[in-house]
């Protein structure tokens, strides 16, 4: 419901029912779950956990672009109380979370042997997942707890109780690369 709300404009008749809740579950929601269960079903058969930095591919770099890019659209759109561009940016996100880069990286999380290939994949995806709940926490509080008690409580017990103890994260303008962008998306 709050998704649902978060994406239309406050000055218009408000859409409310099953076609407007089915369409936001569809668009949103599924692929968002889809993309987080892929990570967590994958990263448990592999026994895979948090452990720093690895060297990322052209693939992993252009979807921290666009983390960056979506954590700046984020902080500026709440910061004008604009919670429909909010909602729209963090939708176009998803949509290239799950249609590009988790499609695109299927092989390197399915392959047998744990090269870095395979572990900048996970460590990837594993940033992208925890700084989105973070991005989402003040719409989807409750989604967004659930995901971070998994993904980051559950390997550090030192972590901030709840996501909403957590600052929200800082865009690094350093990681936003429009020519990357253009490539990847060409």
């Amino acid at each position: 419901m709050r998704w649902m709300f978060a994406n239309q404009r406050y000055d218009t008749d408000m859409l409310f029912g099953y076609h407007h809740a089915d369409d936001t579950r569809r668009r949103f929601f599924i692929p968002l779950w889809n993309v987080y269960s892929f990570f967590v079903t994958y990263a448990k058969l592999d026994g895979w956990s948090p452990n720093g930095s690895q060297e990322l591919s052209q693939l992993d770099r252009w979807i921290r672009a666009r983390l960056h890019e979506l954590i700046d659209e984020s902080n500026a759109a709440l910061t004008d109380y604009d919670l429909p561009r909010f909602a729209k940016a963090a939708e176009v996100f998803v949509d290239d979370l799950s249609n590009w880069y988790v499609r695109r990286s299927r092989r390197r999380f399915w392959k047998s042997e744990g090269d870095a290939d395979k572990q900048a994949a996970y460590s990837t995806l594993y940033e992208v997942l925890v700084n989105l709940a973070k991005i989402l926490a003040p719409v989807l509080p409750f989604l967004t707890e659930a995901m971070y008690q998994n993904l980051v409580r559950s390997v550090d017990a030192d972590a901030p109780e709840s996501i909403h103890h957590c600052a929200y994260p800082p865009a690094d303008e350093a990681l936003i690369d429009a020519d990357l962008h253009d490539d990847v998306c060409q």
